[in-house]
This record gives C-alpha cells, structure tokens and sequence, in this order.
C-alpha cells in the first residue's frame, strides 16, 4: 500500500498532550495541524514537567493557569478543540500521583463525552501524560519522544519512573533523533525514528522576497547574525558573546522568548553594544526576521540534553534558504547545507566562511522541500499500517 493511501490515522478522534496551544510553533503542533485535516484532534494544553520556582515568571503562569481551568473546550482551528486541564505540579509521591491521575481523568473523560469522542487514539508528546495513558479507553497509545525530558533543568521528581513506565506501555515509540532511538528502545522493541518536518511554504516566503523589512532589523549594522527560538539554559550565550565580539562592526540578533534559567546570562550579554534581544514575535513574522539575517546560528551547549535534541529552528532556517552555522549537535551532522564548528573559536570561522561564501538562497531552501510535515505523517502512518500488518 502506497503511504498516501494508509487508513492509519484517517478519520479518528485524537487526544493529544502537548505543549499550550498558544505557545510558540513547535513539531507537535505542525503535525498536529496536518492530521486535522483527516481527524478531530483534542490537544490537552501542557502538564508541568518540572516544578515551579518562586520566580515572578512561574507565579504568572500558574495564575493563568488557575484562570484558564475555568475556560470550556473551544475550538482553536478546524478540528483542533483545545483543553485547559488543571493539576498538581509534582509527581514525587503515591499520593499525589494518584490524586493528579484522578483529577485529569475525570476532565479529559468529560471533553471526550462533550465531543462525542470514540474510538480514541491517545498521541503523547509531553510525557507526563503517563500518568492517564491507558486510562481514558483509548484503542491506541502512541508515546512521540521529541526530547531526553529528564535531562531538562529542574525536571520534576518522579517523572523519570512515569516516563519510563509510558514508554514500556506505549503501542509504539517514536523519537525524533537518533541518539535517542538507541537509548529508548531498551523500554519498547517497537520504537521508529522521524526525524522533523519543517514548514517550507512558510520560510521560503524569505527567499521568495516581497517582504517587509521589520523596524527593528531595518538599520542594524551588517552582518546580521541572527537566532530565532526559545532562549533558555541549553543555549550558548558564552558562544553568542564571543561571536559578538569577534563580529563588532556587525550585529548579533536574538528573536525569542528568554526562560528563567537563562535571564542572568541573556542580562549580561545585553550589555554587549551589538547585541540585540529582540523578544518573542508572532511566527508569521519568522521569515522577515529570517530574511534579515546574513547567516543563522544554532549555539547549543554540548550535554546530555541537547546530544538528543534535533533542533527544529535548523531547518526553517534552511527553508528560509539561509547559511546555518551550529555546534556539533548529531541530528545536524546530517544536514548537507549546515556549517558544524568543533569549538567556538571553529564556529566563528565557520560564520566567517559561511559569509564569505553564501550559496544561493534558492538552492539552500529548495533541498529541505521533501522535509515537509505532511511527508512526517506519512512516515507515521507507514509505521502504524506496518505494525497493523
């Protein structure tokens, strides 16, 4: 059976646990997004994965999420009905854990109803889902690993043992990077690697040209060296800083969020003249920021967490045809058009050879075109029909 012609995920009612809905764009949204064409999905706005400090940040996002609980399922997009759950932010006792499955059972249960909900897949890409996974009469159970979550600062105690009692449990397992397709089929025999799709059409706005250049890049000294995506404790800022200093006549611009792990070191690199924190922007606006750039970079610390990662901004910045510029992360070593440094004095060679030598901006972004999302759910889909033999 040709992938485009798999019944497998076709006509169903997904539940989904993710990140919210109104964050920033990310792999499981795009999927998302593509399988609402065919199904209704029910995407369960984030449970914590770690616990929550006494940061003004934290506090803010716990009140919205108290305010938020009170919301009825609505209707994000076509297909897409988005669920506000309320839970305890911790998993580290009996007592709690079962409190928290119970609490999230009986709302998920009651949206399902309200939807008219049957024959369920339950699609998990946050894994402290395991906490209902199997509760909630769903028919399949799909475990999408996109991260090593445990590795992740301030990880919540207990979410180990409930993570790797999802995976065991799991119909099947599929991870995103192949270092963590090595560790995780220890738990599931039944694990598959895809790696992630990008949204072409929408970055290659950024070579296409007609663009608007955004106020706040327009008069930026040149180079622009440029970032886009969350700024948290996984990123380099000792890197970013260095290359700042390296590149004094040009510019260095950070477009995204910055996480409280990060805000001392983001301070003090924003004392640095050429550097410039610009903050999150809508991700409609991505390709002009990404236009903007003479070259991206991609500044992952080298740890546990990021050695699993595969970084999704890589490739919407070679969808928007741009030279890439990243340390040595294995899931880029497997993108011809990214430039790798060793260390950081190789990554500011890099940048410079990178400028130096620009291939055409077309040509960057025209070999990522087959690396669509809809070519990820055929993938999904192949594995799941597979599996159905």
């Amino acid at each position: 059976m040709r992938k485009d012609q798999s019944r497998a995920l076709r006509g169903r009612d997904i539940v989904c646990f993710s990140h919210d809905w109104t964050g920033d764009p990310l792999s499981k949204t795009h999927l998302m997004r593509v399988l609402s064409r065919e199904n209704r999905i029910l995407w369960v706005n984030a449970l914590p994965n770690r616990m929550p400090t006494a940061a003004s940040k934290d506090i803010s996002r716990i009140a919205k999420k108290l305010r938020s609980f009170a919301e009825p399922v609505r209707e994000a997009e076509p297909n897409i009905f988005v669920l506000n759950p309320l839970v305890i932010p911790a998993y580290g006792s009996e007592a709690i854990v079962a409190l928290n499955r119970k609490l999230l059972i009986r709302q998920i249960r009651r949206a399902m109803r309200r939807l008219g909900f049957e024959n369920v897949v339950n699609m998990v890409f946050n894994p402290a889902a395991g906490l209902v996974a199997g509760h909630l009469g769903e028919s399949e159970l799909i475990y999408y690993c996109v991260d090593e979550y445990t590795a992740f600062t301030g990880v919540a105690a207990g979410l180990k043992e409930i993570e790797e009692d999802l995976f065991r449990r799991a119909d099947v397992v599929v991870v995103s990077a192949e270092k963590l397709l090595e560790s995780k089929r220890e738990f599931n025999a039944n694990t598959h690697l895809i790696r992630h799709g990008t949204d072409w059409q929408h970055f290659r706005k950024a070579v296409d040209g007609g663009l608007e250049m955004p106020a706040d890049i327009a008069d930026l000294p040149r180079p622009i060296i440029g970032f886009h995506g969350l700024i948290a404790d996984w990123v380099d800022l000792d890197l970013v800083k260095k290359i700042a200093e390296h590149f004094s006549t040009g510019s260095v611009v950070l477009v995204g969020k910055t996480t409280i792990e990060a805000e001392q070191k983001a301070k003090e690199l924003a004392a640095v003249p050429n550097v410039h924190f610009l903050g999150r922007k809508p991700y409609g606006d991505l390709p002009k920021y990404c236009a903007a750039f003479d070259v991206a970079i991609n500044p992952f610390v080298i740890n546990e967490l990021t050695l699993a990662a595969n970084p999704l901004k890589v490739r919407e910045y070679l969808a928007a045809g741009l030279p890439v510029v990243s340390t040595d992360i294995p899931e880029v070593r497997v993108l011809a058009d990214v430039l790798i440094g060793a260390d950081d004095e190789n990554i500011i060679a890099r940048i410079e050879e990178a400028l130096a030598n620009p291939k055409p901006r077309a040509a960057v972004s025209d070999a990522i075109r087959h690396e669509s999302w809809e070519a990820k759910v055929d993938e999904l889909r192949a594995i799941l029909e597979e599996r159905k033999g």
